[in-house]
Order: C-alpha cells, then sequence, then structure tokens
C-alpha cells in the first residue's frame, strides 16, 4: 500500500464528472489497484476514488500545469469503461509504500457459527436432559444447524441465526418437514434460536409449534456474570 499525503486537485470523468480543488489530501494506492483520495473528515469515505481494475500511469505537467505548481500528474483509467481519475500533485508532504501482506478479513462476534458452536456444547440450554446428536445435520434442502435428542426420546432440530426473522422460522419449518418424514427420527420438534428474535418471527414460531430460545452470548462463554447482574 501506497501512502501519500500532497497538495492535490482531482478530476473523474465518465459515468460522471466530478472535481476536486487544491487542498491537501491522502491519496491511497492499494495493491489490488484501487485509487482513493481522503480528506481530513467524513469518515471512512473517500471524496474520491477509482476501483479496480484499472491501471495507474505518472506523468509529467504541460506548460501550464507547471506554471500553476503541478509537479506529476497521475492517471488512473479503468480498464473496462471509460472513467478516468486525474490527480495533479504539487508539493507532496509524505510518500511511502508499506507490505501489508494477506488480510484474515474481519471476524465478528456472535456470528451464527460462533453460536452454534455454544449452544452444541451447552445443549442443557434446550431443556434439561437434552442431548446432543450432532451439528450441521444434513438434509435434502440444506444442514440443520443442530439435531438433539429431548429426554422424552423425541428429536430436536434447532436453527440458530444472530437476528431472527419470519424468515429464519421459514427455513426451519421446510426442515421439520422433512425430518418428520423420517421414522428414525419422528417426532422431531423445531427451536428457533437467536440473539435477538423478532416480534413477527415469535408468533409465526408459535403459530406452528415452534419454541423461541433467546440466545445471550457473552453469558455462553463465560463474559457476562448472569448472577452479578443488577438487572
Amino acid at each position: 500500500m501506497r501512502l501519500v499525503v500532497a497538495e492535490c486537485a482531482a478530476r473523474y470523468t465518465g459515468r460522471l464528472s466530478a472535481h476536486l480543488p487544491r487542498a491537501r489530501r491522502l491519496v491511497v494506492v492499494k495493491a489490488d489497484g484501487s485509487v482513493l483520495l481522503h480528506s481530513d473528515g467524513g469518515s471512512y469515505k473517500p471524496l474520491n476514488w477509482m476501483s479496480p481494475p484499472c491501471s495507474l500511469a505518472v506523468g509529467e505537467p504541460d506548460d501550464e500545469q507547471r506554471a500553476a505548481g503541478v509537479t506529476q500528474v497521475w492517471t488512473v483509467q479503468h480498464a473496462k469503461t471509460d472513467d478516468r481519475l486525474v490527480i495533479d500533485l504539487y508539493e507532496v508532504h509524505h510518500d511511502s509504500a508499506h507490505e501489508l501482506g494477506v488480510d484474515p478479513g474481519l471476524v465478528k462476534d456472535g456470528v451464527e457459527a460462533h453460536l452454534q458452536e455454544l449452544l452444541a456444547a451447552q445443549i442443557a440450554l434446550l431443556g434439561s436432559g437434552h442431548t446432543l446428536v450432532r451439528r450441521e445435520y444434513p438434509t435434502a434442502i440444506g444442514p440443520v444447524d443442530i439435531l438433539a435428542k429431548a429426554p422424552d426420546g423425541g428429536s430436536v432440530a434447532v436453527e440458530i441465526k444472530r437476528r431472527g426473522d419470519i424468515d429464519g422460522v421459514e427455513q426451519l419449518t421446510r426442515y421439520l418437514e422433512l425430518l418428520n418424514r423420517d421414522p428414525r427420527l419422528s417426532p422431531v420438534r423445531g427451536v428457533f434460536a437467536a440473539q435477538e428474535i423478532k416480534p413477527q418471527a415469535r408468533v409465526l414460531a408459535t403459530d406452528r409449534g415452534i419454541a423461541c430460545l433467546v440466545l445471550d452470548y457473552d453469558a455462553m462463554r463465560g463474559v457476562d456474570d448472569v448472577d452479578a447482574r443488577l438487572f
């Protein structure tokens, strides 16, 4: 990644036309080819940018540009369209390049895979006497997050979401229709588990005989001391 802090102006042409007058900005050139111009405000959003695939060419200013103080002209051309970003650089205050390597990406706390793992390890949250059969139990339309056995010998299919809405209830309903056709598993009841369950989803689940279970992610991973709560 190349970071350039410079007095610059920019012109964008193509699907739209835009102009940035001269000011001090941060120009970011990423390894994927993208070029972004940032100000000292506006949070994460650049003032203008060019997304890959594109190419960057550094040229000399013409006489008129040189007379105005331009020292370099960067032309960023998109490979598949006529979009072009031209950056006139005046005074460069900083220019550095850094090898960042491969980024593993954002890891979100409380994603469905984490919740599934925690609930499988704490299957008693479904009720005393429940036992885990397996995670990702396969069906013809996709895997059920968790299949468990109830104390009465029946099966329990659990669908896990971070935020439970109607679509999740519909998904679990389809799983239950298939699983209840299997005499080895039938009867199979459903549990819709999520960190937050929307009221409409709860009403639909109740109407279809599906239990709802709200998952406390912090408590499940031992971060939140439930006994120490005031409320």
